[in-house]
């Protein structure tokens, strides 16, 4: 029931800024990243529908960019304005630089990362050496890596699994983040300590 009220609520705000807004883009509210031909038909998508629906701004690949637009400008901006990080594993997310790219951007940036394991352990993923990647890129996404290894998060094997149950468990989750984020947000405006 409260969840539900708090859905409605933030849906309503998100609605009202848009209008205010006047048609300009405002920034997502969760960022999904995964790697494209491991699960974009699958949880991505599906997860993407189901924000969207209960009236948050998630940001996919496919569907929020266009002809034209700059590849990382566009990425980087949105990890950059986005409050939540969903990084959705997959057995073969290690080989996708833009994977590892949007990973270490969001830890790096201290956003709150919720990790989908599809398909895989976390202690199944490992990095690749890629000698395309510098010395530099290959720290960063490995502790990117090593930081979402050890993050509670959800599993999913696509073999015996519901993609509805996890895709529900992924929404609450998030729509619970972005609760206390915006709480947080408020008790900050107002100057009051944060519990902990």
């Amino acid at each position: 029931m409260q969840r539900n009220m708090a859905v409605r609520l933030l849906s309503q705000q998100r609605r009202t800024q848009m209008l205010l807004g006047k048609g300009v883009a405002e920034p997502c509210d969760v960022f999904l990243n995964h790697r494209c031909m491991d699960t974009k038909k699958t949880v991505a998508t599906l997860l993407y529908d189901h924000l969207k629906r209960n009236g948050f701004k998630p940001f996919l690949d496919n569907k929020n960019m266009k002809p034209g637009d700059k590849l990382f400008e566009k990425i980087n901006r949105a990890v950059m304005e986005c409050k939540i990080g969903v990084a959705v594993l997959s057995p073969r997310y290690t080989e996708s630089y833009f994977c590892l790219h949007e990973l270490a951007l969001l830890l790096g940036c201290n956003k709150k990362v919720i990790p989908i394991f599809c398909d895989v352990k976390p202690s199944q993923l490992r990095l690749v050496n890629n000698p395309k990647w510098s010395q530099d890129e290959f720290r960063r996404f490995r502790w990117a890596l090593d930081e979402v290894k050890y993050t509670v998060g959800l599993t999913f094997n696509s073999s015996k699994g519901n993609l509805s149950e996890i895709v529900n468990s992924a929404s609450d989750i998030i729509v619970g983040s972005m609760i206390e984020l915006e709480n947080e947000e408020r008790m900050l405006q107002k100057n009051l300590p944060i519990p902990l």
